[in-house]
């Protein structure tokens, strides 16, 4: 799958709307990337907050929650391939 430009935002506790824009493959590494330029800028979502993927080109939206994100990069690998992206993607939030 070919990268593609997304919009990830989330709205904090004090109702502020945050948000960036990435270059990725799949819906969970635009999160993990999102909450990686999130962190850098000292804003990062809770395990609670709603995360907006907006996918660019024809334009795709999808809502997650951080946890959510966290699971998935934590659970079991169904191929080689995504075993090196959930490497990748969860040294890349250290």
């Amino acid at each position: 799958m070919a990268a593609r430009r997304c919009t990830v935002s989330f709205s904090d506790p004090d109702g502020i709307a945050h948000a960036v824009t990435v270059q990725a493959e799949t819906l969970y590494e635009a999160a993990v990337l999102a909450l990686r330029a999130f962190r850098e800028h000292q804003c990062a979502p809770g395990p609670a907050a709603l995360l907006e993927v907006e996918v660019r080109g024809p334009s795709v939206v999808h809502k997650l929650t951080v946890s959510k994100v966290e699971d998935w990069l934590n659970s079991t690998c169904r191929s080689p391939r995504e075993e090196i992206t959930k490497e990748r993607l969860k040294e890349s939030l250290v």
